[in-house]
């Protein structure tokens, strides 16, 4: 079985360590690299083309949102999955709108994550993801 490539965006190092360590927990994920805002995001993910990208909103150069949207566009098999701090409806459907398969906030994180994630990994390609049932 093929591992899911995934890409972590993050401002903040300790929490992409965090979410490294999390999902090496689990055999089927690889993760292929790491960034520390949404420039790099762009870059790294047009040169590894990871299945996945876990992005953050809130960072420096370009934001989650405008990466999510740039990736989506040169690299439309690659689902990006919003992780944000931020818990607004609004924040929701501008994920969805920048072209994100899913919006988890940290704080379900623990709940959430594998639950996104395997849904991303085993959906044909789609732009509605799972904000559809929202």
């Amino acid at each position: 079985m093929a591992r899911t490539r995934v890409l972590i965006v993050d401002d903040h190092e300790f929490f992409r360590q965090c979410l490294r360590s999390l999902l090496e927990s689990r055999a089927e994920w690889e993760i292929c690299g790491e960034a520390s805002d949404g420039l790099e995001a762009v870059e790294a993910a047009k040169k590894l083309r990871p299945d996945i990208v876990l992005m953050d909103v809130s960072m420096q150069y370009v934001n989650g949102l405008e990466a999510t949207k740039q990736i989506c566009k040169e690299l439309p098999k690659t689902r990006v999955l919003i992780v944000s701090q931020h818990d607004s409806p609004h924040m929701t459907s501008a994920a969805a709108d920048a072209g994100a398969f899913a919006y988890v906030t940290k704080s379900q994180l623990a709940n959430d994550l594998f639950t996104v994630l395997d849904a991303a990994s085993k959906q044909p390609v789609s732009r509605d993801g799972l904000f559809r049932d929202q």
